[in-house]
């Protein structure tokens, strides 16, 4: 493997565009650098055209696994809500999933303690890295009761290239990779069905003019469960162009890796339909090709499912253009574990 080891040579790519079937992709402007509180606090909350949402991936050692989703989106006839949801995987040999939607009133930022609270029930707090902390109380009839509470032991540093801030089309994304990796601890609930566990944990926040959707036909993110080699999010837009960026841990450091292509049987994946075989990455800044199966789902649900109200599923629905699915797995290629999550319609 080639190891890209000149930062000079890694910052010319920060701001490249990328012409592509008459799209064009512009990459952040600035050079890279570690995460700041600056990247874990709101960038979209004001605007209401606008959404993003935080996202954390948890792999405990006994083989349970926890998503959470901290996620502002845009409801025909409600306006902009925030909207809480969580997954297990494993719980006791069980799936379940809850989520909630409040009043943009109910979310409250403190600089000064580097902590979000969501109605005080869900909370993020402590700068992204050792120490922070992410908890998820909610209950609702027919889901039950859900806790998750558990703070990083140990993590790697966040990085980000430039401002974060991709042009894609007439729209704008963007993203930062704010844990990549780290050890967790705490405890997880669902009704009577309690666990102490331990394990590792991925964070990141991500926001974008409009809804996902509106942006991309499919989106994936995924950590490499042994070290944490590789972590990150690769969306795929409209007209089949990959955009977004991964970490990679190398005995240089942290390396930024931006997509070129993403190919499936040999041919340019469009993410219009969800894989059915392995992916390559190919990247535009390092000559390795990544391969990553998610064909295979432990856990497929439908976003729809966190809703509160027939209506506002429908109106959500026919808003989005179609029903939003997670698929969420684990994969093993070139000596990596990946735990992924690849979402789409």
């Amino acid at each position: 493997m080639r190891i890209l080891n000149s930062f000079v040579f890694i910052f010319a790519f920060a701001g490249i565009v990328l012409a592509a079937a008459g799209n064009e992709i512009q990459q952040p402007s600035g050079n890279f650098r570690h995460t700041d509180n600056s990247d874990f606090f709101a960038k979209a909350m004001k605007s209401e055209k606008s959404t993003e949402a935080w996202t954390y991936s948890f792999v405990f050692d006994n083989g349970t696994r926890a998503y959470v989703n901290y996620a502002t989106i845009i409801i025909p006839t409600s306006g902009k809500k925030i909207g809480c949801d969580i997954a297990f995987v494993g719980l006791k040999g069980k799936n379940s999933n809850i989520g909630r939607q409040y009043p943009l009133e109910r979310f409250s930022e403190d600089k000064s303690k580097v902590r979000i609270s969501i109605k005080e029930e869900y909370l993020m707090e402590n700068k992204p890295g050792k120490g922070h902390r992410v908890l998820f109380t909610a209950n609702k009839e027919n889901f039950g009761s859900f806790l998750l509470n558990v703070t990083f032991s140990s993590a790697h540093k966040g990085m980000v290239p430039g401002n974060g801030n991709w042009k894609v089309g007439d729209n704008q994304y963007g993203s930062a990779i704010l844990i990549p990796y780290g050890r967790v601890s705490g405890k997880i609930a669902h009704d009577k069905d309690t666990l102490e566990v331990k394990g590792y944990g991925y964070m990141e926040h991500t926001w974008q003019s409009g809804n996902a959707t509106d942006i991309a036909v499919r989106a994936f993110n995924l950590s490499e469960a042994t070290k944490g080699t590789y972590a990150g999010r690769i969306a795929i837009d409209k007209k089949g162009n990959p955009f977004g960026y991964l970490l990679q841990q190398t005995t240089d450091g942290t390396q930024i890796l931006f997509p070129k292509r993403i190919v499936a049987d040999g041919k340019d994946y469009n993410g219009k339909n969800f894989p059915k075989s392995p992916l390559q990455v190919l990247w535009q800044n390092a000559p390795d090709t990544l391969t990553i199966d998610m064909t295979k789902p432990r856990q497929k649900f439908s976003m729809l499912e966190n809703f509160d109200g027939w209506f506002a599923k429908k109106a959500t629905k026919l808003m989005l253009g179609g029903e939003i699915y997670f698929w969420r797995g684990r994969s093993k290629a070139n000596g990596n574990v990946f735990d992924w999550s690849i979402t789409g319609f």
